[in-house]
């Protein structure tokens, strides 16, 4: 047999040198591949939890992505608010089995915020790699660490270096979604706190506003009783007892608004409810107001057949005292003074408790303020009782509902609290059996 002659092997080189051009190309095709679909899962594995509030729930999500990223068993340890002093199982979530010495490395990571491992450069006998999770600002020990397992001769290792950047580029996605969770919580935990010194702040102000009228009249009837008793006529003592008796039972409605103002605005307030018909409602007030001040006309009147509402009664009766004394302050009590209304009717999907007068209304200008706490119209009515309507409005928000105001059509006011209206259960008979 002849040797191959030049040409032949020249043929030969070349299809070699093709053959090998053509497997370079497939590698970097399938390497962009790779990389693009690797760039995929970061912008959908970032969607995902920038649309979570509570990026925890996604734990199991992010154990599965690195499970399938390196091919081996992978464990998960997030914290669930800050780094305690100490290792503590129940201020973290752990997805995944561990053993002790495992277990062990997490809380390193955690509390170093390095990863270490094959390849990190921080403890390369590890037969896993142990990586942080890590926000924009750090650790800041306020966010958790993820341990991913990798045997050490698997194919993964011929990609090692990009496996290990992707985990990790997953694992930082995480902590800046924790990271922003924190930061949420935090801020309403400032907002809440802010709100509260923003109450007491307003109730200082309303009760030394409010208060200071019905002290000075208390104090200026007693001292007339004590200084000029044996000279009044008992006409003139009874009228001063009187005036104390009404300006004590003012400051004690102002007492009892401040202070349910005050409960009704704290954050997780839950209220004890009942079920309760309008019916009973609308006559402990008219039973309330006859005991206090009978000369008063007020009138109520309830649509039939109306449905039970589950509310606290006393804090419904409450919400219509303070509108029926609004009213009647405006609406005058002389004799030909026109009446105050009570309404209770149906509006879908619920029930509109109103208290109606003929008063001189509120001002335009005044109306989106009208509920505010401690605001007051600048016309002659002076609508605005200190912190009287705030508590309406909070009491109706507590039971799911609103306060409005409405003027009438040829004067006067409608302060309309509407609620919600479930459907009540059905009545068991006596002994429960049906």
């Amino acid at each position: 047999m002849s040797p191959p002659s030049t040409s032949t092997l020249l043929l030969g080189a070349v299809a070699a040198l093709a053959l090998a051009a053509v497997a370079v190309q497939r590698l970097r095709l399938r390497g962009a591949a790779r990389d693009a679909a690797r760039a995929q899962q970061l912008r959908t594995w970032g969607d995902a939890l920038r649309d979570s509030e509570d990026p925890l729930q996604l734990a199991g999500a992010l154990r599965q992505q690195l499970a399938d990223l390196a091919g081996a068993p992978t464990s998960v340890l997030l914290l669930k608010d800050r780094l305690p002093p100490l290792d503590d199982e129940p201020s973290v979530l752990l997805l995944g089995p561990v053993d002790d010495e495992q277990r062990a490395g997490l809380w390193l990571a955690l509390r170093e915020g390095h990863a270490f491992g094959p390849g990190t450069g921080r403890h390369e006998h590890q037969g896993a790699w142990y990586l942080p999770v890590r926000g924009r600002r750090g650790l800041q020990g306020s966010l958790g660490a993820a341990l991913v397992r990798v045997q050490l001769r698997t194919p993964l290792l011929r990609d090692a270096e990009g496996v290990l950047a992707q985990a990790q580029a997953l694992c930082d996605l995480m902590g800046t979604g924790l990271e922003r969770a924190q930061a949420a919580r935090s801020a309403a935990r400032s907002r809440e706190e802010a709100q509260a010194q923003r109450l007491r702040n307003t109730l200082l102000a309303a009760i030394s506003h409010d208060f200071r009228t019905p002290l000075a009249t208390i104090l200026g009837a007693a001292s007339s009783l004590l200084e000029q008793g044996d000279r009044l006529a008992p006409a003139q003592r009874r009228r001063l007892a009187e005036r104390i008796a009404g300006e004590a039972d003012q400051l004690g409605r102002l007492t009892e608004n401040a202070l349910q103002l005050a409960r009704l605005d704290s954050p997780g307030l839950a209220l004890q409810m009942d079920w309760e018909s309008a019916e009973d409602i609308v006559g402990a007030v008219l039973h309330r107001l006859r005991q206090r001040a009978p000369q008063h006309k007020v009138r109520a009147r309830l649509e039939p057949g109306l449905p039970l509402l589950r509310c606290n009664a006393v804090l419904l009766v409450q919400l219509l005292d303070n509108l029926v004394d609004n009213a009647l302050k405006h609406a005058g009590t002389g004799p030909e003074a026109p009446a105050v209304e009570i309404l209770v009717r149906r509006a879908p999907p619920g029930v509109m408790l109103a208290v109606r007068d003929r008063g001189p209304g509120v001002p335009p200008a005044w109306r989106e303020r009208i509920f505010d706490v401690f605001q007051r119209g600048e016309s002659a009515s002076g609508r605005g009782a200190g912190v009287g309507l705030a508590v309406c409005r909070a009491i109706a928000g507590a039971h799911g509902g609103d306060m409005a105001f409405r003027p009438r059509g040829h004067g006067g006011s409608s302060f309309e609290c509407r609620l919600p209206a479930p459907e009540a259960p059905p009545l068991q008979p006596p002994g429960g059996a049906p």
